[in-house]
């Protein structure tokens, strides 16, 4: 089964949890053990895994992320903006896939742990695909 959450994102850089979402969907597959991978189609776009109890963790994350790569004019490879490099360079660290294991028809995560699609260069239409695998 292959699903798209489409996400309207705010301007700049942010983190939009998706995890009610992507259960909804495991759910509705009605898949009780298997895999769900989780897919971000975008180079300047990601996916991660990590707290959703504090909004804090969000701004910290996007925070060292701009420490790390911050926008600049010097890229090389400034095809759109100099968001637009760095959100590429982002996306690679960050990474564009997720596997998560189904197990008892629900998503096996931590407590705190919630998906987040990560924006490095909104605002911006976006789609994450979730494709949802049974075991056999």
């Amino acid at each position: 089964m292959l699903e798209t959450i489409n996400i309207k994102t705010p301007p700049k850089e942010s983190l939009v949890e998706i995890t009610s979402q992507v259960r909804d969907l495991v759910e509705k597959s009605g898949v009780q053990e298997g895999m769900c991978v989780v897919y971000v189609p975008h180079t300047t776009a990601g996916l991660t895994i990590n707290s959703f109890m504090d909004e804090a963790t969000s701004n910290d994350i996007r925070g060292e992320l701009r420490r790390l790569v911050p926008t600049r004019v010097d890229f090389e490879h400034i095809y759109d903006t100099p968001a637009d490099a760095a959100g590429h360079i982002k996306s690679t660290l960050v990474g564009i896939s997720l596997a998560l294991i189904i197990t008892g028809g629900n998503l096996l995560m931590g407590g705190s742990q919630g998906i987040h699609f990560c924006e490095f260069d909104g605002p911006r239409s976006r789609k994450v695909h979730v494709r949802i695998m049974e075991e056999k």
